[in-house]
């Protein structure tokens, strides 16, 4: 992935269609990913040097304006978000868990980015849309103290006082994660998958 990441997040996916392809015309961009999420919205993910992916955002935006539902444009993504993004989990084994749950995918990313540039902490994972309902949710994990901070970069990074409280994001840092919750984030995060995993064990 290359030094700049932008995603754009539509309500509509004809619109969402034509926003991805009027940022890969403008700009010589690579198109991480495109497509549906719940619940009915449609995500453009391009990477690439920094002024290509500024002038593919526009493009983006200038065309999808009617239809956003929230952007992210992140000059130096960090490495951790990345592999986040590529599905990458890591197993966490500090002192606190850090959890903040946003109301869309651009937030999320934008928190995520924050949080382990603010902070010594580690992006253990994001849960992004599917399943969810739209929204989005991050885990980090490190000492309290490292993990009070990048909660509290993350949430201040994406928190709008004019936005709805609906919209606002919900944090928490838990010390000292019980073994048991901490196996059940590590396995299968979706409820009904952990209880098929369960009744196979059985």
């Amino acid at each position: 992935m290359g030094p700049a990441l932008a995603l754009l997040e539509l309500a509509s996916i004809a619109v969402g269609i034509e926003a991805g392809d009027a940022m890969v015309k403008r700009a010589p961009v690579e198109v991480l990913r495109a497509g549906t999420v719940h619940p009915g919205r449609y995500l453009v993910l391009v990477t690439g040097e920094v002024a290509d992916v500024e002038e593919a955002f526009r493009a983006g935006v200038e065309v999808g304006e009617a239809s956003l539902v929230d952007v992210v444009l992140l000059p130096n993504v960090h490495a951790q978000v990345v592999g986040a993004l590529r599905g990458d989990r890591r197993a966490g084994g500090g002192d606190a868990l850090g959890v903040v749950e946003t109301a869309t995918v651009a937030s999320t990313i934008e928190a995520a980015d924050a949080g382990v540039k603010g902070a010594a902490v580690e992006l253990l994972e994001l849960r992004l849309a599917d399943g969810l309902g739209g929204k989005g949710y991050l885990l980090f994990d490190g000492s309290v103290s490292d993990v009070e901070a990048a909660v509290a970069i993350a949430v201040e990074r994406i928190s709008d006082a004019s936005a709805p409280s609906s919209r606002l994001p919900v944090a928490r840092v838990i010390p000292q994660l019980h073994h048991e919750m901490r196996a059940e984030l590590e396995g299968a995060p979706r409820f009904r998958d952990r209880l098929g995993a369960a009744g196979g064990e059985a």
